[in-house]
């Protein structure tokens, strides 16, 4: 289910501070580059982690996958999409890292995250209503 709402990309140029002493972005750096897009996409929904804790849920990582493809380069823009495509149970992100030049595909990952209720410390095994209120979905 293609939700183009459900989506964001941001533009980012690695720094020289980004680089491991190959001369290429370290491994790690991606990880806040997926950090800055889904902070950027849950933003559009007045839903980052201040407004989640307000709610009254924290929503953890509790998995991540990625696969490195090319090595991204000082200097070079790369775009980071994020994409929500799972919130009934959990919130999964997808997220793409390409050349914004070519378009070049340079690495994929996802994120999951699932709901603790903050009062209790108690994981949900779905979501809660304000989730779906935000992203404006129907449960």
């Amino acid at each position: 289910m293609d939700r183009p709402e459900l989506a964001h990309e941001i533009e980012v140029t690695p720094a020289f501070h980004d680089l491991d002493p190959m001369a290429v972005v370290w491994h790690g750096h991606y990880l806040k580059y997926f950090e800055l897009a889904r902070c950027a996409l849950l933003q559009r929904f007045d839903f980052d982690y201040l407004q989640m804790h307000a709610s009254g849920y924290m929503w953890p990582i509790v998995d991540m996958r990625t696969k490195y493809i090319r090595s991204a380069r000082i200097g070079q823009k790369l775009r980071v999409s994020a994409r929500i495509v799972e919130w009934e149970n959990r919130l999964k992100i997808d997220y793409r890292i390409t050349d914004a030049a070519s378009g070049e595909l340079l690495t994929r990952a996802h994120t999951i995250q699932v709901a603790v209720l903050l009062a209790t410390g108690e994981m949900q095994f779905v979501s809660p209503p304000i989730l779906f209120e935000r992203l404006g979905l129907a449960p």
